[in-house]
Formats: structure tokens, sequence, C-alpha cells
């Protein structure tokens, strides 16, 4: 055991003889040879005395009974009563007892405490008079003063428990007995507070979720600091003062971390198909956060939806051969979820996601998360024989709700139209789809739908493609126009006039041609 200042000890000019309150050291030991006995009694400061029991690891009965205080008037007569039982139990004929040295050093000098009777009413919740309160402190056997209004305790030294008027409150209380306390609801006013009807709520979201398939997590806010240089790129994470373990010493700024944890301990358990989600707060650093009653100077701590899928898209059955999870399972999953906005991915960069396989979910407008495959690195680190696909979205945002609006049923028949284009590789569904939107004008537009995509096998060394078909590095896109018009039926020219401005569109914004 290594001591410091911040330890008690009984020493003398050579070593350390015991932890003062604690334990004896082997030096101040009693054996079956010893002779001569020097008692020794002390009081000590429970503040002295705290703690330094848990700090060595072990636990006395000394040390429990000098935390919780004991009566420094008592020491000479305890040491009497030792004293006797000495001579009692193993003296002899011989046995002479010496003087007693006592020494009064620093001993704790009682202060008056004040109690008010008006105050204990108020804090107790029912009428007391300062006759109920004289009577129970004197049946404690305590020294009471009376004043105006007031009572006046000079505590007793075996009463180190009273220092404040609460704790004479206390003592009033329970002599009067806490089941004949009146009962008495506390009065506040109530506003309700209607959410607003274009929202809904965190629980809708919940089981929107769990009607897609994902089962609910709920994790640690606390994750390891590796996660957030890692996953989250953030190299400044929020540490912990105290942290309950050295793999949990920084607030997370992404939920993702979790939901690899959740899946990396079901796989440990042979599951094989695994979608889960967690609603969840993270903690991000934001000097323009000011102290209000739910926020913290500094910190932003907004609320977000993440979900993570992994193994097969469908439970096995007959009907259709297995088939793994994909990027295009979760987007429809996160369109679902968002529905009826309307939401558009862009190719997008996240640190925990494939840098090919990412996309940028944006609604209105507005960037509110990310959706993608598992980094291949950390796929590689947790040791996947499959990557998973996860999401990440913006809370609030996920809770807007258009409001339904009447809408009459169109009386005109709809015209249908298929148009094939083959565009270079690096045109993108989004690309095509804006461009057939801003061709057709007034909304005669009902809607745009990809229902094909074509591109050719890889040829061999030598090989030539055929004449006609599609080069190397393009692909043909296939889509269906829903045209209609609220007024009258569509007319041939004004259809076929529609589809030519379309391909006019397609060629000057993409590069396209027809595909015939």
């Amino acid at each position: 055991i290594t001591v410091d200042d911040k330890v008690g000890v009984i020493a003398d000019e050579q070593q350390v003889e015991s932890l003062a309150g604690i334990m004896g050291g082997d030096a101040t030991a009693v054996s079956d040879d010893t002779k001569h006995i020097y008692i020794e009694a002390a009081f000590w400061w429970p503040k002295a005395v705290a703690g330094r029991s848990r700090r060595f690891n072990f636990s006395t009965d000394a040390g429990h009974r000098f935390e919780r205080g004991v009566d420094p008037s008592l020491t000479v007569e305890h040491i009497e009563r030792i004293t006797q039982l000495v001579i009692d139990i193993c003296g002899t004929p011989d046995t002479a007892c010496g003087p007693i040295d006592d020494q009064s050093v620093n001993l704790p000098v009682p202060q008056p405490v004040t109690l008010r009777v008006a105050r204990a009413s108020k804090v107790i919740g029912m009428p007391l008079t300062q006759a109920q309160c004289a009577d129970v402190l004197a049946r404690l056997g305590l020294p009471v003063v009376q004043g105006e209004g007031t009572l006046t305790v000079t505590p007793p030294a075996y009463r180190f428990d009273i220092t404040i008027e609460e704790d004479l409150i206390e003592e009033v209380a329970r002599m009067v007995g806490y089941n004949n306390l009146p009962t008495t609801p506390p009065l506040a006013p109530i506003t309700p507070k209607l959410p607003a009807e274009a929202t809904r709520s965190p629980f809708a979201v919940r089981r929107s979720l769990a009607g897609l398939g994902y089962q609910e997590t709920i994790n640690f806010s606390f994750v390891e600091e590796r996660w957030e240089h890692e996953l989250a790129a953030n190299a400044q994470p929020i540490k912990l003062l105290n942290p309950i373990a050295s793999q949990m010493s920084v607030m997370r700024s992404t939920l993702l971390g979790s939901l690899l944890q959740v899946l990396k301990f079901n796989l440990d358990r042979k599951a094989q198909r695994v979608r889960v989600f967690e609603l969840g707060r993270v903690f991000l650093r934001d000097a323009t956060v000011r102290n209000t009653d739910t926020t913290v100077e500094g910190f932003d701590q907004p609320m977000r939806v993440s979900g993570l899928a992994y193994g097969p898209n469908d439970a096995l059955q007959w009907g259709r051969k297995e088939q793994a999870i994909d990027f295009f399972d979760v987007k429809g999953d996160v369109e679902a979820l968002l529905a009826p906005l309307q939401a558009s991915f862009e190719p997008a960069t996240h640190p925990a996601m494939h840098p090919g396989r990412c996309a940028r979910v944006v609604v209105s407008g507005r960037a509110i998360g990310f959706v993608g495959e598992l980094h291949p690195q950390w796929r590689q680190s947790c040791d996947l024989p499959l990557a998973p696909v996860m999401f990440e979205l913006e809370l609030d945002a996920v809770m807007q709700r258009v409001v339904p609006q009447f809408k009459a049923v169109a009386k005109h028949q709809a015209v249908e139209r298929d148009l094939a284009v083959v565009v270079a590789e690096r045109v993108t569904h989004a690309d095509v789809i804006s461009a057939v939107q801003q061709a057709v004008p007034g909304g005669m537009l009902r809607s745009t739908v990809l229902f094909d995509v074509y591109r050719p096998k890889p040829l061999r060394a030598g090989e030539e493609a055929p004449a006609g078909s599609l080069a190397q590095g393009e692909k043909s896109l296939a889509v269906r126009l829903t045209l209609a018009r609220d007024e009258a039926t569509l007319t041939e020219a004004e259809i076929e006039a529609a589809m030519q401005a379309v391909v006019a569109q397609l060629v000057q914004r993409t590069g396209a041609r027809l595909r015939v």
C-alpha cells in the first residue's frame, strides 16, 4: 500500500503503525507471546476517512463506523471499557495498568441550529404549531431554546448528523409520521400542446420502420473514440470526464457505429438476416448553441434515425431465389419511410460508406442524411462475409408530412408512351428524369418511371461488337411517360409535340440518342 498526504496514519519515528480509522498494521498485531499492550483510541473526522478504504480496495468495520461519524465525547469511556475487558479476560495477578493520556485536539464543536416553524410547515406540507415541534425535539433528547416562531437546538455530540435547518425538519416529519402527512397533488397550469398537422410523432416513425421489417435497438450514447475518428471523421469528439469504460470514452456523433456493434453481436450468434434501426440523439460541437432549458452551450444534440440491413432481402421461401440485400433495397425503404415526401438521391461520400455506393438524401432542396453500403475497410475489420447497407437521416425531416388535400379524379383518360434512349455510362437516372420533367410544360406530365436498363456484354480479346449494337461505356434506359390534361383529352399532335420536346431535351442535356 502506498500512502500520500490524503491518507491519515499513526506512526512513530521509524515506520507507519496503522492507517488512521481504517486498519492497524502488522507491527501492532497481538500474538500468544504478547505481554505488554498499549491501548489507543481516537476520534477521526468522517471526511478524513471517507472513501479511503475503497481506495485501497478493502473495507473494515472501523472505516465503516468512522465514515458515518462517532461520538468524540465517549473516547475515554470506551478506552476504560476496553481495559476492563482485557483485565477480565486475560489478566493475571501481575497485570498492572498505566495512566491514561487524553489529548483533545480539533474536536467538532456543535453549532446551534435554528428551526423556523413556518418554514417547517411549508416544507412538510401540513400545518404545525410551535408546541408540536418543541415536543418532538424534546422527545428526541435535544436541548431546545424557544423563540418567536423559532426553535434553536444545540446538537449533542452523538447527533453529528444535525447541521442545518432541514435536518431538524426531517426529524419533525419522521416523528409526526410519514403516514400522517396529507396527500396534496401539485397545482400547476396545464397548456395542451397539439402537434402540428404537417408532422408525425417519433412513435409513428418507429411503427413505419417496424412495418418495413426493421427491429428497434437502444444503445449507449458513449462509444469508442476510434469510431468517431474513422466512422464519422470527427477529429474532436466530445470526451467524457468519467467514462464508465475505456471503450466508451466519447459521445457519439453518428448512430452507425452502434448499429454495426449490434450487427456484429447478432452475427456472432449465427443470425443470418439482420434488420435493425435506432432513434437516438447525437452530440456535436456547435459554438452557436446557447444555454436554455433543453440545450447546453456549445453543444448541439439533434435526434436522428438510422437503420442497417444485412443478409437476404427476404426471409427464406420457396417462391423466389435468395438474393442478398443491396443498395436499392434500402433506398426503397428510405423512400417508403419518407413517403409521401419525394426524396432525391445524389452521389456523395461518407467516411463510413463505400465511396462508389453512397448517396446523399435530399428533400425539398435540403440534405437530410445518407444511404449507402458499408466501407470495405470496416467490412474487413469487422470480418463481415457480406456488406451491410445503412442509412442515417435527421429525425425532424423524417417527421415532416404533407397535409392531404382534395384532388378530383381525372375525367379524361391518360396516355402512356415508352421511350428508350442510349446514353453514356456516366449519365445517371436523376439526369434523365430531370430532363424529361423540364421538357413537358403545364402539368401535362403525370409520372415518369424507369422500367428497363440494358448494358452490352463485355467484349473478349479480339472480339468486335455487332453492327448497330451499343458501344462499350454506353447503356440503354427505357422510361414510361404518363401524359394527361384536366381540361380535355390530349390530341395526337399534342402527344407527339411533347415526346419530341422530351427527346430534344435529352439530346441537349445528356447527349442521348434514340435506341432503334
